[in-house]
C-alpha cells in the first residue's frame, strides 16, 4: 500500500515502466515516527524528502519570542522537506513534527541525484514538485498580506480538507497567522452566519 500510494503520486506527473518503478522504490526507506517526535529539527541539515503514507506531519518555525509559526502540513500523499536546507545542504530552520503516529517513505538527496542520472524523467517530476512548492509559498505570502483571516481560513480548508476537524485549533490559527483566541471567535462568528 505505501509503495502504491507514492507510485500513484508520481504517476500524476510522469509515466514509469515497471523496471523504473523498481529502481525508484529500491532507493526509498520506510520510517515510522511516533506522535510528537521529529523528522527534522531547526539547525539540522535536511538530507531527505519525505512522502507521507499515513499520519500527518507539520512544518513550523519558532521565533525569538518562542511563538510557533506553522508553514505547512503533510497528510498522506504529500511530500515535505526543509527545501532551503535540502537544496543548499546548510542547516535549516524548519521543525518537522509528527502530529500523530506517522509513516513516511524517505528519499535521500544522494539517491535523488542518482535517480536523475538513471531515470532522467525524475528531474521533471521533482522540478514540478519544487515549482508547485514555490507557487504555493508565493500565494501564501500574498494571501497573508492581502486577505482577511477568514479568507485565509477558507483557503486553508480548501488546501487541507481532510485536516479541518483533526487538527488542534491553535495549529490552524498559527497557520493562518492569528492567535488561538481570535481564531475561536472568528470561527464562532462564521458558524453563526451559516
Amino acid at each position: 500500500m505505501p509503495l502504491n500510494l507514492i507510485l500513484q503520486n508520481i504517476a500524476k506527473h510522469i509515466n514509469l515502466t515497471k523496471e523504473e518503478q523498481d529502481v525508484f522504490t529500491a532507493y526509498l526507506q520506510t520510517k515510522k515516527i511516533k506522535r510528537k517526535q521529529f523528522l527534522l529539527t531547526d539547525g539540522d541539515i535536511c538530507k531527505y524528502s519525505a512522502f507521507v503514507t499515513s499520519g500527518c506531519l507539520r512544518g513550523y518555525t519558532v521565533d525569538k519570542g518562542g511563538i510557533e509559526h506553522v508553514l505547512n502540513f503533510a497528510p498522506p500523499d504529500w511530500w515535505i522537506a526543509d527545501m532551503y536546507s535540502l537544496l543548499s545542504q546548510k542547516p535549516g530552520m524548519l521543525n518537522i513534527e509528527a502530529l500523530e503516529d506517522t509513516e513516511v517513505l524517505l528519499l535521500s538527496k544522494a539517491n535523488q541525484e542518482k535517480l536523475y542520472l538513471e531515470i532522467p524523467k525524475f528531474e521533471h517530476f521533482f522540478r514540478i514538485l519544487v515549482e508547485n512548492s514555490l507557487v504555493a509559498s508565493q500565494q501564501r505570502l500574498i494571501d497573508g498580506l492581502s486577505l482577511t483571516a477568514e479568507e485565509r481560513y477558507n483557503n486553508f480548508c480548501k488546501r487541507y480538507p481532510t485536516l479541518i476537524d483533526n487538527l488542534p485549533q491553535k495549529q490552524i490559527a498559527s497557520y493562518i497567522g492569528v492567535t488561538p483566541e481570535f481564531f475561536s471567535r472568528m470561527r464562532s462568528e462564521m458558524i453563526k452566519r451559516r
